[in-house]
């Protein structure tokens, strides 16, 4: 049964919830923006019948502690939160699961930690080096990332003007358009943590901490600060990487995967071709059967 708990990580207490064997292999998923752990529902109910599933509220979402500090919100922390949260359950290797700004995480986290990851899927998300080439150079993605810039500058007044407009339309129109089954209940329930103006700017916090976007006119060159602290020798990983790519992502381009093979060779893509940014929701049955074959059956 699904229990909620919480994690003294360092300088907050983070929420998460937890399910199955306690001896079974332990999967670590980590939500993007703006979400919170409710996103891996049908995967977390998939998995817990033989694995450990974990799924936490990150740094500043939902129930988690809640820095106002925007500095509070840089990579480096919410890596320490993950790491907090294996050493409080006592687990030395996880697999990661992980998309959106969960994705960025995980990537950052695997950086720096690849000794406490088995094996790490991605959805939609390359490799942060890649996705700062792509931020600087590439001018196709340049277009669809603007919206970084504005979540930097005014995110909160597009996140909840219009009674909520754009979540609907961005979110539960969009998923729900390409085959998402989102419950009444799920969708009233992720709507009250959206409802939240303090889960807002925490998320839009990450974008803005991270410095990450498009060049802005104003003298940034794009990119993000997310690989501050690595060493370019760092940068590579053998860890066995599985990335899972929505085809109909308007917002996170293919391009992104040219290189990959060079910083992390152990890796394989999958496209999914009729999904978009919302891969898991869209098509939780697919992306279980993709992760339990990776993890080897």
């Amino acid at each position: 049964m699904l229990e909620h708990r919480f994690a003294d990580t360092g300088d907050l207490r983070l929420h998460y919830v937890i399910d199955g064997p306690a001896d079974g292999e332990p999967i670590v998923f980590l939500h993007g923006f703006p979400e919170y752990w409710g996103v891996w529902k049908r995967l977390l109910a998939a998995f817990a019948p033989t694995h450990r599933v974990i799924a936490p509220d990150l740094r500043g979402a939902n129930q988690s502690g809640r820095p106002k500090d925007v500095q509070a919100y840089r990579i480096e922390r919410i890596v320490g939160d993950v790491l907090g949260l294996l050493d409080h359950l006592a687990l030395p290797r996880v697999t990661l699961v992980a998309q959106d700004w969960g994705s960025l995480v995980g990537w950052s986290f695997l950086l720096r930690h690849r000794e406490r990851v088995a094996r790490y899927v991605t959805m939609n998300i390359t490799h942060p080096a890649l996705f700062d080439r792509e931020l600087r150079e590439n001018p196709a993605q340049q277009q669809a990332s603007m919206y970084m810039l504005a979540f930097r500058a005014q995110g909160e007044a597009m996140l909840t003007g219009d009674g909520g407009a754009f979540a609907d339309q961005a979110i539960f129109a969009d998923a729900r358009a390409h085959g998402a089954v989102i419950s009444a209940e799920d969708e009233a329930e992720w709507k009250a943590v959206l409802g939240d103006m303090g889960h807002v700017t925490a998320g839009l916090n990450y974008y803005r901490a991270a410095e990450i976007g498009p060049p802005d006119g104003k003298g940034s060159k794009g990119g993000s600060n997310l690989l501050d602290g690595v060493r370019p020798e760092d940068q590579r990983v053998d860890t066995p990487v599985l990335v899972i790519w929505g085809d109909r992502d308007p917002y996170l381009l293919p391009a992104g995967l040219e290189g990959l093979s060079e910083l992390a060779p152990n890796s394989r893509v999958v496209h999914v071709p009729d999904a978009t940014h919302w891969v898991s929701l869209e098509h939780p049955e697919r992306v279980t059967a993709l992760v339990r074959e990776f993890m080897g059956g």
